[in-house]
């Protein structure tokens, strides 16, 4: 073996992530070091209990459950503990020491990304975040380095593999989304407590780091519109498999142009996570199970998209190793590290400025009269009708009084201002006419 500057990496975490990197580190270390030109010893693994089960065998004399001794002296320090504390505090304090950090904490960064980046740029480190916003699927290099160049317009990514799966499964099924979560807890893909993936909270924070490296923008997470997929039925896969459509939870980071008080080249950025309708023949549409893509449009790359497993403890190592051997090769080569260009400093507006399509679902009574006065509300409100289907449902109480059934309109619209739509739902809703607006579903992809 070829005689390697020896670098020191220290390890924080040894979950399901954690512990495919170190077996990794350990079984590939000959093939890692020809490629990163150094020798990568593992020095130490910080867990919070030293005898725990883990998913892979390693040496128990690696353990520990002193993380700022081992943070002392490493060349490299990789982060997979998860949370927020003590994880934002050991990152500080490995930069602070001179270490580079690699890191797969989506929370941690699009909550104090800017103060981690902030700190590393203060000496001359280097932060590495591949696996922290799509798993294995390589995003961050494309979107920092090979894009740098171009102008990105638009990402739309499935980055939730719990809900892709939940999603892909109801519409290939026809189940209903609790007994499909229940499937995915037993699985392993869903929490015990899945209210961060079906709550889109997981994805919301993935959103704000893709849209940060994406538009040179600090994206604060509070300024990342987010709906999560519970208020998903059956009904609602139905009327979308009829349409033609599918239902993914998205993540959209979208430039707008023309966009009033906007800055001198009128350009903002809007940014949101919702359960949206695609059209069947788009790329997204075929990403089944625990999958994840995400599709960017370019000015002049074009429409790229990145495809792969969003999820899983030696997927997601991979990501991670090839961010300890880009590290290890800077340190051979020496300089400083390259900082996080976030100066277009764009103006980030909120949902209600954003324009879309939509579908909305309403339960009324059926009877005459009753259409125009919805088509009616939604002329009123600047929503121009696209498409409507009917269907009627007998209802026995409504037949033994008034003679009548309850009728399902599906309103396909034409592109309205997010907050025109939003009102005029607010009417539907108060016209005694609408029993239930049962969804409003936004159309993407266009």
């Amino acid at each position: 073996m070829t005689d390697y500057r020896r670098l020191r990496v220290a390890l924080l975490g040894a979950g399901a992530v954690g512990s495919q990197v170190a077996s990794l580190l350990r079984k590939h270390g000959e093939e890692l070091a020809d490629r990163a030109g150094a020798t990568l010893e593992l020095v130490g693994i910080a867990v919070r209990d030293v005898d725990a089960k883990r998913d892979v065998e390693l040496p128990r004399e690696l353990f520990t459950t002193d993380a700022e001794t081992l943070i002392v002296g490493a060349d490299i320090v990789i982060e997979l503990m998860g949370g927020i504390e003590p994880a934002r505090d050991y990152l500080l304090q490995a930069i602070n020491s001179g270490a580079d950090v690699v890191t797969a904490n989506k929370a941690l960064l699009a909550t104090h990304g800017p103060e981690i980046f902030d700190a590393a740029d203060q000496v001359g480190a280097q932060v590495y975040y591949e696996a922290a916003a799509a798993g294995a699927i390589p995003i961050i290099r494309p979107l920092r380095d090979s894009l740098a160049g171009d102008r990105v317009q638009r990402i739309m990514g499935i980055v939730n593999g719990t809900t892709n799966y939940i999603l892909d499964r109801m519409d290939k099924e026809g189940a209903e989304l609790a007994d499909v979560l229940a499937d995915a807890q037993r699985l392993g893909y869903a929490e015990a407590d899945p209210t961060a993936d079906v709550g889109g909270y997981d994805a919301a924070q993935k959103a704000a780091i893709l849209a940060s490296l994406a538009f040179h923008t600090t994206v604060p997470l509070e300024m990342v519109h987010r709906e999560g997929i519970t208020g998903i039925d059956k009904a609602t896969m139905d009327a979308a498999r009829h349409a033609g459509y599918v239902i993914k939870l998205l993540a959209v980071c979208e430039r707008l142009t023309d966009v009033p008080g906007a800055s001198g080249s009128g350009e903002a950025i809007s940014v949101r996570v919702y359960p949206a309708l695609i059209e069947r023949d788009h790329p997204l549409a075929s990403v089944h199970g625990a999958n994840n893509a995400v599709f960017v449009q370019a000015e002049a790359a074009g429409n790229l998209m990145f495809y792969g497993a969003g999820a899983g403890g030696v997927q997601t190592a991979s990501a991670v190793l090839g961010d300890v051997v880009s590290a290890a090769r800077r340190h051979i080569a020496g300089g400083v590290g390259v900082g996080e260009s976030t100066r277009a400093n764009l103006p980030i507006v909120p949902i209600g400025r954003v324009t879309t399509r939509y579908q909305i679902t309403l339960e009324v009574d059926d009877q005459p009269g009753v259409l125009a006065t919805v088509a009616g509300i939604l002329s009123h409100g600047r929503v121009s009708i696209a498409t409507v289907e009917q269907t009627v449902e007998r209802d026995l109480d409504h037949d033994d009084e008034r003679g009548t059934g309850v009728a399902r309109l599906v309103i396909g619209t034409h592109k309205a201002l997010e907050q025109d739509l939003s009102d005029t739902v607010d009417d539907l809703a108060a016209s005694g006419v609408v029993e239930r607006v049962v969804s409003v579903l936004r159309v993407e992809g266009d």
